[in-house]
């Protein structure tokens, strides 16, 4: 019946996003016309028409659990391109993201600083959270409780979501929290210069044990795509699901390679994160309610069309069956059935957790509006993660060297005069 995470007390009762530290930031409201875009940006040609080849408007390559790998130069290359086009598209400085970013709407200026946990990855591999996360914990594993928020209106003409298998770049994050709850949201693989990106919502809150399971099939001994740690997490230390910090209820995590040394865009395929165009879309929402609320356990897909939620900067959908556990269900636009990848528009999140309370609560879900703020969030993370690259890569540098030293150390005096 919740979407969202519950939100935990602070010493004076009242209530604050999950530890997110939410300041009630103050931002100016959107009065534009429903249909109008605050932030609608999308790069285009000399002509005026979309620019296809730009990676904000064009699909990637699809990547099969067979295709080969990429090496690590042309990850690097391709990383450093992509970050210079989104930065450039954006307006952003493409030098490296200092520890605020900007969150401001229409360039207000506003700064947020970004939170950033690390998981070791000594530690925490995705064979640990393979056989952390077993069928059994999966099952007993519920959705964070929604936040207070004003009533669901019933709504007849609604939709309803259908039940089906689910698509590979789209699965459940399952997590433990501080008091040692095991609890999930939904979550989805974006395209990024790395391979090992996955979107959700801010107050989803990835905690200890993290890991991301694609196209999670209920009560299977094996997943089909695999269990996958979580390494790395970036999300807005002022996200919030009430006032402006609801405007930033996004996250990214990075997700360790599998025992075959593979990223996971490479096995799942990866959807593309894209500006939201306006406030009136056609979108394919998948998500995967919980069990106590959706005995079927398995995922869930509505066609449907969003507008604006009234008074905010975020979108809003009608479709019945978005019950618990759908908090980061990604919003996809030109959704390809072949490739079974989309365009990344929204995630249910943002006011109230992504939804309002009451008996009806599944009908209606909320998002928060991509522009700016998600694109440096996007750019945080994947700059991060190229510092990383670079910084294993000489770990491993210097322990052959160490290697080598001591294995010449040990060559005993006149060993080449043998």
């Amino acid at each position: 019946m919740s979407k969202t995470a519950d939100v935990p007390k602070k010493a004076d009762g009242s209530r604050t996003a999950h530890g997110a530290g939410a300041t009630g930031m103050r931002r100016a409201i959107d009065v534009r016309s429903t249909d109008e875009a605050p932030d609608a940006v999308e790069a285009r040609g000399a002509d005026g028409a979309p620019d296809a080849a730009h990676p904000w408007n064009a699909a990637p390559a699809r990547r099969g659990r067979h295709a080969l790998r990429v090496t690590d130069d042309r990850l690097r290359r391709r990383g450093r391109a992509v970050t210079l086009v989104l930065g450039m598209a954006f307006g952003l400085a493409t030098s490296p993201v200092s520890h605020a970013a900007d969150t401001g709407p229409g360039g207000h200026g506003t700064q947020s600083s970004v939170n950033h946990e690390s998981h070791p990855r000594s530690t925490w591999t995705s064979k640990d959270a393979k056989a952390f996360w077993t069928p059994q914990r999966m099952a007993k594993a519920a959705p964070p409780e929604r936040a207070p928020g004003k009533p669901a209106t019933t709504s007849q003409a609604a939709p309803t979501a259908t039940h089906f298998d689910g698509i590979p770049s789209v699965g459940v994050l399952f997590s433990v929290d501080g008091e040692a709850r095991e609890h999930h949201c939904t979550a989805s693989v974006v395209h990024s210069p790395h391979g090992n990106l996955i979107l959700t919502a801010g107050h989803c809150n990835p905690g200890a044990r993290a890991a991301f399971v694609p196209q999670y099939q209920s009560g299977q001994d094996s997943q089909p795509y695999g269990v996958w740690a979580i390494e790395d997490s970036y999300a807005y230390s002022d996200r919030g699901t009430s006032g402006a910090g609801a405007d930033l209820d996004f996250a990214f995590a990075t997700v360790a390679p599998d025992d075959s040394g593979r990223h996971i865009e490479e096995v799942t395929g990866g959807n593309v994160l894209a500006a939201t165009p306006s406030y009136r879309n056609q979108v394919s929402v998948i998500g995967y309610p919980n069990l106590r609320s959706d005995p079927e356990d398995r995922a869930v897909r509505c066609d449907t069309t969003t507008e604006r939620l009234a008074g905010t900067r975020q979108l809003r959908m009608e479709c019945n069956g978005f019950y618990g556990g759908t908090s980061g269900s990604p919003w996809l636009a030109g959704y390809d059935p072949r490739t079974r990848t989309g365009r990344v528009i929204g995630v249910i999140g943002g006011v109230n957790g992504g939804g309002p309370q009451g008996p009806h609560s599944d009908r209606t879900s909320y998002s928060p509006y991509f522009g700016k703020e998600i694109l440096s969030l996007y750019d945080r993370a994947t700059k991060a993660q190229g510092s990383q690259d670079t910084q294993d890569s000489q770990n491993a540098q210097d322990s052959q060297n160490s290697q080598s030293s001591q294995g010449s150390e040990d060559v005993p005096d006149g060993a080449d005069d043998a």
